[in-house]
């Protein structure tokens, strides 16, 4: 069969799995969407007071978009836009799972497990601009859109695979968690965004 035809639905199913959803509704038998900012990330989990199933959300979100990566690049070896394409499923697949009416997370934890499966130099690096800032802000908002918008400097430097595919992919994925992050630009702006600590929480 076409590792494309495969390969795509594969990542974004992956994708799309809603493990902060479930991990808080198994544990808690309570909906993450009705609390704080609604969001089913990692973030919002920790934040409503489970912050071990916060930690474990965070890592399944990594590690599900990671696989997706990781399975077609195992199909199609050496076919980097494959591996692009599937990231690009993967993290559609997290930010808007067909499981919960295509209303999910904001793509962060997904999109460095989707780094670190395409390029773990530039994760590494995207991953150490995100933390330097949360130290500094205390802003996992800020830091997001930061490291995401570094991405794509990292990955052109040490990607050589320069195809169409390519840069639309390595550009497509921070503009799409940055777009997400509209209402906390917004209310950055504004002053009135929750720093990471703090119950409030609307991240």
């Amino acid at each position: 069969m076409n590792p494309w035809l495969l390969s795509i639905p594969i990542a974004y199913l992956l994708g799309s799995i809603p493990f902060g959803y479930l991990l808080v509704k198994i544990f808690r038998h309570e909906d993450i969407r009705a609390t704080g900012s609604g969001n089913i990330g990692a973030t919002n989990v920790a934040r409503s007071g489970a912050k071990g199933l916060g930690i474990a959300t965070l890592l399944l979100d990594l590690g599900k978009a990671f696989l997706a990566v990781k399975i077609a690049q195992h199909l199609a070896p050496g076919d980097y836009d494959l591996a692009v394409v599937a990231a690009v499923a993967a993290i559609l697949g997290h930010v808007y799972p067909i499981w919960l009416g295509f209303r999910g997370g904001k793509g962060v934890a997904s999109a460095l497990g989707i780094f670190l499966a395409l390029t773990p130099a530039a994760a590494a690096c995207t991953f150490a601009v995100f933390l330097v800032v949360v130290l500094i802000t205390r802003y996992v908002s800020l830091a997001s859109i930061i490291g995401s918008a570094t991405f794509p400097l990292f990955g052109f430097y040490f990607v050589p695979q320069r195809t169409p595919i390519v840069i639309a992919g390595f550009l497509f994925i921070p503009l799409l968690i940055i777009v997400k992050h509209l209402g906390n630009i917004r209310r950055l702006i504004a002053g009135t965004e929750s720093r990471f600590g703090k119950k409030k929480a609307v991240a």
